[in-house]
């Protein structure tokens, strides 16, 4: 049976964002049919529109203006039956997004604004239909870029979109501290940092923490590496090839924040082609998805100061795998305000009290 908060956590209202990722409202279209934001949420929504292959290809004139480009980039996405559940969540907004970054426009500039199409439009715009369509690449991909907590991050292939839930616990000006006074948290640790993103938002919400960024993936440390190093933040994190605690003997952190893999396989297996472009090593974690959080609950607290937290991303139904499996786990599972959760805090001196009555 899933632990229920305290009162005090319960007073918390997190906004979440559920893939929201520009400052600037440039949208024409509402966004209706938004999916809840989650790193590897493996629910997804229905495609829009006809299903089956799409030439991506058209025989169209030219449209007179970006507007037109962008309308009829959403009727070629909207009639391929994509899953756009990783990015924009409709076809829309995600054409928008798209022709606007093919056309160099920036993504800041209100349609009144906003210059003639260039010369070779159709070129650039062909070259994006087939990324997105025949390739079915996410938009992410297709634009080597992502937003996560309002900032702006490179990102590839090498490494998983960022769409963390924990994302909205940063955007809150309370944050941690039901848990975690701000003015003590002086080390952090990004367990599983991907890109990098995470370890970057906790690095500019806390500028007098230093912040260590742990992946077992080389290549996505090359993607962390870019991203630190554009935000000129070299000096406050610090990077760190580990299998989860492995390389970190001897340190300890006043927050531990992990969005780690917790796909099941069979869940993984169904997921969208546009999921399969992303690292498997990234999402899939065995049978139930625990295959990490289960290590990462027993070695945490061995890893964190007194009064230290642990805020871990499960996702909802792996939140029920884990609560089955350990009905006893004193976590506190963060109520957002789409009514799930996915994401649990615990305190050290409570893990540490759980963690010996399982020997």
């Amino acid at each position: 049976m899933r632990q229920k908060s305290n009162e005090r956590v319960r007073q918390i209202e997190l906004h979440a964002k559920p893939l929201q990722p520009f400052t600037a409202n440039f949208f024409i279209l509402p966004m209706t049919a938004r999916t809840r934001d989650s790193d590897k949420n493996t629910t997804h929504p229905e495609p829009v529109g006809v299903r089956g292959q799409v030439d991506p290809l058209f025989n169209e004139p030219d449209p007179p203006d970006v507007a037109g480009w962008i309308r009829l980039v959403a009727r070629r996405l909207d009639a391929a039956g994509l899953c756009f559940a990783s990015g924009m969540q409709e076809p829309y907004p995600e054409a928008e997004y798209l022709v606007l970054h093919a056309f160099a426009i920036p993504l800041e500039t209100p349609p009144p604004r906003r210059p003639p199409p260039p010369v070779n439009a159709r070129q650039r715009v062909q070259r994006l239909l087939e990324a997105r369509i025949v390739q079915r690449k996410p938009a992410a991909y297709v634009t080597k870029e992502a937003f996560f907590a309002g900032h702006r991050f490179m990102v590839d292939e090498r490494v998983l979109i960022p769409r963390s839930r924990i994302e909205n616990m940063l955007d809150d000006p309370r944050g941690f501290t039901p848990w975690l006074h701000p003015g003590r948290v002086r080390r952090i640790l990004d367990l599983g940092t991907g890109s990098g993103c995470l370890a970057i938002a906790l690095a500019l919400s806390y500028p007098r923490a230093m912040v260590d960024a742990v992946d077992l993936s080389p290549e996505a440390l090359e993607v962390a590496k870019s991203n630190r190093d554009r935000f000129g933040l070299q000096r406050q994190v610090k990077l760190v090839r580990s299998d989860l605690f492995g390389a970190l003997a001897g340190e300890r952190y006043d927050l531990i924040v992990t969005n780690p893999p917790y796909v099941p396989q069979a869940d993984f297996d169904a997921l969208p082609a546009e999921y399969h472009r992303e690292p498997a090593m990234a999402l899939v974690a065995g049978p139930e998805g625990l295959d990490l959080v289960g290590p990462i609950l027993r070695q945490a607290p061995d890893f964190l100061t007194p009064g230290g937290l642990l805020v871990c991303e499960t996702g909802d139904e792996v939140e029920k795998n884990l609560m089955a499996r350990w009905p006893t786990l004193p976590v506190t599972w963060i109520p957002f305000h789409f009514g799930a959760s996915g994401v649990f805090a615990v305190v050290r001196e409570m893990l540490e009290k759980w963690r010996e009555g399982l020997a």
